[in-house]
């Protein structure tokens, strides 16, 4: 397996995304991905943060459980970010969120390069992900209006798309069995768990992959 670098990664980034093909695989079911007419007018735009640093010889990403007290998506596990104020860069803002959530230093972030955009029907938000780099574990301060705690996801077991599973999840909609991750008792799902496969499905292209 090829060392898993910031040049590496940034150069994968730069080549071409999988983007929808990967969303697909772990989309809820009755859910789309295109922004119909009717919705166009009410589309509100969020930006997030992959962040990737290594700790104790792995690879890591943190991921957040939301507060149950959040309008939306309360109490799911999701990416560092929010919404993107008026005149704010996207970038800035996946930074800006990081900071406010769980203490992510923004200078000490080398951003890589941006995943593809997301839009996410139920609440109507339009997500642009980020990937980003520290060459160390982050000193976490969770802010706990927004996030309950911070979960350290190890990327190189998840990578290669071995541990997907369904399960049944509560929703807006009711009860419905989703693709995700399933990781420390937390179900990982939606639009986190798209973005999440996305990253994976880059890392697993056939010119990553090598024998040790």
């Amino acid at each position: 397996m090829r060392d898993l670098n910031p040049q590496y990664i940034s150069g994968l980034l730069r080549a071409g995304l999988p983007g929808q093909r990967s969303h697909l695989k772990m989309i809820p079911p009755g859910r789309k991905l295109s922004i119909s007419a009717a919705e166009s007018e009410d589309v509100r735009y969020s930006s997030v943060l992959l962040l990737v640093f290594p700790h104790n010889g792995q690879l890591y990403t943190c991921l957040t459980k939301r507060s149950s007290e959040m309008k939306n998506h309360p109490g799911q596990i999701s990416l560092p970010g929010g919404r993107i104020e008026e005149g704010e860069k996207p970038e800035v803002t996946a930074l800006r969120e990081a900071q406010e959530e769980v203490g992510i230093d923004p200078a000490e972030v080398l951003l890589l390069g941006r995943l593809s955009e997301l839009y996410v029907q139920v609440s109507r938000f339009k997500i642009f992900p980020f990937v980003g780099w520290m060459d160390h574990k982050p000193e976490f301060v969770v802010n706990i209006a927004e996030a309950e705690k911070v979960i350290l996801f190890p990327i190189q077991e998840f990578f290669q798309g071995k541990r997907l599973r369904e399960f049944p999840v509560q929703t807006i909609t009711g009860v419905m069995n989703v693709p995700c991750f399933l990781y420390e008792d937390e179900v990982i799902w939606g639009a986190t768990a798209m973005i999440l496969t996305e990253f994976f499905d880059l890392l697993n292209q056939p010119s990553f992959t090598t024998s040790q």
